[in-house]
């Protein structure tokens, strides 16, 4: 204990020049908060009005542009062509929201999900940094966040990046780590669903808006779901079948696009939420990758396969 306390003091008092051990993990870290945050936020927008007729919502906020101004001519852009077509400008902003929450949770093609998360960023702090109680530097901070992904390795741990960089051994801690998050969620939404109506549509919260994290709703038949795409992830790790990768993918979609097609237009049969729908996406769009890597290399008679190698050298350095 007192080591460990020792070294993170010298750490601490270092001068910050150099990349100190693990800071890959730390910026995963950082790339996944940021990717719950866009989680959340996609729980409010809500279709298909997105709370114009009520005038809340996205469409309050949006509105903000307009009654507080902080950039007149991007006010004027509210104002004159996104309010008037404010639906289909509801459904991209649910969509580019919905992207950023999948691709930084599964450290995806990163550096575009960060770059729209600059723009988006940009965009959310045009309309409200004037509107009275918000606080500006909420939204330097997220535009930060962005930039830093932007410039540094976020996606090399815990990530799609990572076996698109030519790591075939994430694959399977990817397979098992979503498949077990999303087995565990299963069964904690079922047993909640039990407690209540198992075919609501508004399916048992997993997180709640006090600390604003959460991964959806779900009833009985959600959490099923949940649990069939999780152990299919599982499997197609410990049987050696990455090809069940696209088995969960196009379950995971199913759920997901079940979801959009009734969100706001009837009864949900999964008991789900946009943010339920994003946790599906993601889940697909790990088994999906994981499906089209190659298996990596064994070695033989000892001998480290090329792609182990290869990772031993980057390790090393």
């Amino acid at each position: 204990m007192a080591h460990a306390a020792a070294r993170l003091v010298r750490l601490a008092l270092e001068p910050a020049v150099t990349s100190p051990r693990g800071s890959e993990v730390v910026l995963a870290a950082l790339r996944i908060v940021a990717g719950l945050l866009w989680l959340y936020n996609v729980s409010w927008k809500r279709p298909p009005d997105f709370g114009e007729d009520a005038g809340n919502g996205l469409y309050a906020f949006t509105s903000d542009a307009v009654e507080h101004p902080v950039f007149p001519p991007y006010s004027w852009v509210v104002e004159s062509l996104v309010l008037p077509n404010f639906q289909f400008f509801g459904w991209m902003v649910l969509a580019a929201e919905t992207a950023l929450a999948v691709l930084l949770l599964t450290g995806t093609a990163v550096r575009l999900a960060a770059l729209l998360g600059i723009a988006q960023s940009v965009a959310i702090a045009l309309s409200v940094v004037q509107t009275p109680g918000e606080w500006p530097w909420a939204y330097w901070m997220m535009i930060a966040i962005h930039v830093v992904l932007l410039g540094t390795a976020s996606g090399r741990v815990a990530g799609v990046d990572g076996m698109r960089a030519g790591r075939p051994s994430v694959r399977d801690r990817l397979l098992v780590g979503w498949g077990a998050i999303a087995l565990v969620a299963g069964v904690v939404a079922a047993v909640l669903s039990l407690i209540d109506d198992p075919l609501a549509s508004s399916g048992a919260r997993l997180g709640g808006p006090d600390f604003s994290v959460g991964l959806g709703s779900y009833n009985l038949l959600g959490a099923l779901a949940l649990m069939v795409v999780g152990a299919t992830l599982v499997a197609a790790a410990r049987l050696r079948r990455p090809h069940l990768g696209y088995v969960a993918a196009a379950l995971a979609v199913g759920a997901a696009l079940s979801l959009y097609a009734q969100l706001g237009f009837g009864d949900v049969w999964l008991g789900g939420s946009n943010t339920s729908a994003a946790v599906f996406l993601s889940l697909a769009l790990i088994g999906a990758a994981a499906a089209r890597v190659p298996p990596a290399e064994r070695s033989v008679g000892g001998t480290p396969s090329r792609n182990q190698e290869a990772e031993h050298a980057h390790g090393a350095r």
